[in-house]
């Protein structure tokens, strides 16, 4: 196994710590915030010009995967021969799927595995099989992060390989250090961009009407908000989408200091 860190903009000391703490890791600095599908492809472009090994496994910084979990998720995805995108679980009896009007979401885990069928891997810890990113290419780095992974699978699905969750490879993540406003933000544009691109403009249409009226409903109902509702992230969200705005998030919200918990 080899080990890269893909660094987003860390400060020259947090770099030289990192290169300490793992010295047998390749250290990819990118000298600044490209969001997580960007610098995951960064990491693996790097992988496919070296051409070594079948599988890469991508995952953020606070992922938490239990002992033996890595080894399950490959043992599992390689005996599958048109796997693409293998997961691990959350070890909530969910699995990710996308619809055509709401994007990604989860449903009850309606299959007891090792391999669960699904059209939206989780990202936490994700295997990428190198025949199907030769054939489909990487991450679309309009979405910046988040939604991403559904993207990739619906675009892997297309050319007829599987995407599937692992059951039994456990993977948590337990906090995040990405502001409120930021992931409202994401989470609202790229579900917009995911479901018109996959979907069609009525499909589109539809999920930003859902989008509309949700914001109304929990700006006036904030017993019914969200954990995550930021009202002026979402509309901003809507704006750039209809304007085809994509990319990492507006500056104001990325300078906005973590959110507690």
């Amino acid at each position: 196994m080899h080990l890269t860190v893909v660094d987003n903009g860390s400060d020259p000391a947090d770099l030289a710590l990192i290169g300490a703490a793992i010295p047998e890791a390749g250290l990819l600095p990118l000298g600044e915030n490209r969001g997580f599908g960007p610098a995951a492809n960064a990491g693996l472009r790097r992988w496919l010009a070296e051409g070594r090994g079948e599988w890469a496994v991508v995952a953020p910084h606070d992922a938490r995967p239990r002992p033996g979990s890595l080894r399950k998720l490959l043992e599992v995805a390689r005996a599958i021969p048109r796997a693409g995108m293998a997961c691990a679980e959350y070890g909530d009896d969910t699995r990710p799927v996308v619809d055509p009007y709401l994007g990604g979401m989860v449903v009850p885990l309606d299959g007891f595995g090792p391999w669960v069928p699904t059209e939206h891997p989780h990202g936490t810890m994700l295997g990428l099989r190198r025949a199907c990113l030769e054939e489909v290419g990487l991450f679309d780095e309009r979405y910046f992060a988040y939604v991403e992974e559904a993207d990739l699978a619906l675009r892997a699905a297309a050319s007829g390989w599987e995407a599937g969750m692992v059951v039994g490879a456990l993977v948590a993540n337990p906090g995040t250090n990405v502001t409120r406003p930021v992931v409202e933000y994401l989470q609202t544009r790229n579900t917009l961009l995911l479901v018109r691109e996959h979907f069609g403009a009525y499909h589109g249409f539809i999920r930003l009407g859902i989008a509309v009226l949700s914001t109304l409903y929990q700006t006036v109902r904030p017993s019914r908000r969200a954990p995550w509702f930021d009202a002026r992230s979402r509309w901003r969200a809507m704006a750039d989408q209809l304007r085809h705005r994509y990319g990492p998030p507006p500056a104001r919200l990325l300078a906005l200091p973590p959110s507690p918990g």
